[in-house]
């Protein structure tokens, strides 16, 4: 086996070159917010999507790099090893952004990928197993909800079609849109997709900046993620009636605002948590008719809840729709459950890696959960995962301020590489 701290493969990563890439990444999709923060609106399965993923291929080509797709879009950089019947390490992101997003969510698994399996390429150091670069479709789920399709699809949580009605605010669906993208792709090897029965992947590892404050504030240089809390998702519709402003009587009216704003409180009080663990939120609103003198009819609104137990993920979550119905006075809902994902926890091998690669470089490690969802959730149940974590300026994401230094990036990338070098030659 290679010596997995070999200096020459810390070396061969360019801090320069892999700021650089991401930046070329950040110039597609970008904008200027009203404060001069620079941002990316990178929706998944659109042409800007496409415009990236062909900059991701050309780089990866020129390095010598296998390029595939499956039937979700899911896109793979391959690094040959010396025993082609071995199954292959696999490491990424995701590339689509939030519309109001950021330089580095996501796009920095993917690029630290390339320049890890650069570095070991220039390094001139052979891996026994193939080492794939991942770019998963739609992780954010800005577009189409909920996030992460295409790793939920790869891996079997559920079926490929399962959104195909799922529409976007001009009303593509997902069916629609992805037959588009794979049309417009129709030059990309084609691929199986998903976990094929004893193909599984020998083990995956996701780097990520943190998206909180941790790492920076207590002057970490990376974070060795043990798991990542449960979520679900769910969209709340409230019926009424419309009626004038100014001519019906109060006591008269199916007002389904005020019903919707008593079902809030109601669910602020079931999910009060005095540890402050829980995470409640209610982010996204419509109402119609939507005039100022016009009673609402209808109400919609998301909630999205997470919590690192499974046991408390499931009764409160179960608690909701009787929470609602006991809070209304006037109106009829509906409740309909968008995502549902439990907890996980990352079992020893690839933190351990992960670990020994940042010791092993003089760098701060802190191990610690991960309270966002990612695609590293869904591979857990078919292989060693783990995710790595570097620090974001003030714990920002998914926003134009959302900011990683070249430093940080590159020393992420430097643990990375050496943890897939001793990954692909276990």
């Amino acid at each position: 086996m290679p010596d997995t701290t070999a200096p020459n493969l810390v070396a061969a990563v360019s801090e320069a070159r892999h700021w650089d890439q991401m930046m070329a990444m950040a110039r597609i999709g970008a904008f200027t917010d009203p404060d001069g923060n620079e941002g990316v609106n990178r929706p998944c399965l659109s042409a800007l999507d496409r415009e990236a993923r062909r900059l991701l291929i050309k780089e990866a080509q020129g390095i010598g790099l296998g390029v595939s797709i499956d039937a979700w879009g899911n896109l793979f950089l391959r690094h040959e090893g010396t025993d082609a019947t071995l199954a292959p390490v696999l490491t990424g992101s995701h590339m689509d952004s939030q519309p109001n997003g950021g330089r580095f969510d996501g796009i920095w698994g993917v690029m630290a990928g390339l320049e890890a399996v650069r570095a070991i390429r220039e390094a001139g150091i052979a891996t026994r197993r193939p080492i794939e670069v991942v770019a998963w479709t739609n992780e954010e789920g800005g577009r189409f909800a909920p996030g992460c399709m295409g790793s939920m699809a790869f891996t079997g949580f559920a079926r490929p079609d399962t959104w195909d009605a799922v529409a976007d605010k001009d009303g593509i669906t997902v069916k629609e849109a992805l037959a588009e993208h794979l049309a417009e792709e129709a030059d990309i090897p084609r691929r199986p997709l998903g976990v094929v029965e004893g193909r599984a992947p020998h083990a995956y590892v996701e780097a990520h900046i943190e998206q909180g404050p941790l790492l920076e504030r207590e002057g970490q240089d990376v974070g060795i993620v043990t798991g990542i809390q449960g979520s679900r998702w769910f969209l709340v519709e409230i019926q009424g009636r419309t009626d004038h402003a100014g001519t019906s009587p109060v006591s008269l009216r199916q007002d389904a605002v005020q019903d919707a704003v008593r079902a809030i409180n109601a669910l602020n009080a079931l999910m009060h948590d005095p540890t402050d663990v829980l995470r409640f939120t209610v982010a996204s609103i419509e109402v119609s008719p939507n005039t100022s003198n016009t009673v609402a009819d209808r109400v919609r609104f998301t909630i999205d809840f997470r919590h690192p137990d499974n046991t408390v993920l499931q009764a409160r979550g179960n608690a909701i729709a009787g929470v609602i119905q006991s809070a209304l006075r006037h109106c009829r809902f509906t409740l309909t459950e968008r995502f549902h994902a439990a907890p996980v926890e990352f079992q020893p091998p690839v933190p351990d890696a992960l670990e020994r690669a940042a010791r092993a470089q003089g760098l701060k490690a802190k191990r610690m959960p991960s309270g966002a969802f990612h695609d590293a959730q869904f591979l857990v149940p078919h292989c060693p995962t783990g995710m790595l974590f570097i620090p974001c300026r003030n714990g920002v994401s998914h926003h134009p301020a959302e900011y990683a230094s070249p430093e940080a990036l590159a020393a992420g990338t430097r643990v990375l590489a050496q943890a897939l070098l001793q990954l692909a030659n276990d």
